[in-house]
């Protein structure tokens, strides 16, 4: 089952979301408080941030968090999978697949969905060009405002 999260599962995010950045998939990890300040903006009903949970048999298997935009270049709508963890005792069952369905069956007028891979992380980039995602050839960079001097 893919579903929303509710507010009273502040502690399961976060510790969803703690999992996913001490995992091999990224390459490094963030605040904890992040997740918090995250699940907040959320439940606060942001028009920008949407998260899934993702279930089987009861037990909560892994989450998505999307980050949702407009772009030019895709003349629309963008949804930002900024997050996709499932956790190792769920993986290749296909969930990573259902999930990816359900969100573009959710977000039919998106122009564009849009994700970021590690390097070496290839089952995920075979999961994805299988769903029909391909390659862009950007070189991404990024100014946070916490590391900011100017």
């Amino acid at each position: 089952m893919i579903r929303a999260f509710r507010a009273d599962e502040k502690a399961l995010f976060v510790s969803l979301a703690d999992e996913f950045y001490h995992s091999s998939a990224v390459l490094h990890s963030i605040p904890t408080a992040h997740h918090a300040r995250t699940f907040d903006a959320l439940m606060a009903g942001s028009p920008y941030i949407a998260a899934w949970l993702i279930e089987l048999d009861g037990q909560s298997a892994g989450y998505a968090l999307l980050g949702l935009t407009w772009s030019n270049e895709a003349g629309g709508l963008t949804v930002w999978l900024d997050e996709l963890y499932v956790r190792p005792a769920f993986q290749g069952q296909g969930l990573g697949s259902a999930l990816l369905r359900a969100l573009h069956a959710q977000y039919p007028d998106a122009a564009r969905f849009r994700l970021e891979i590690e390097p070496d992380n290839e089952g995920a980039a075979r999961l994805y060009a299988r769903l029909g995602y391909v390659a862009l050839p950007y070189a991404q960079m990024c100014r946070d405002a916490a590391d900011a001097q100017a």
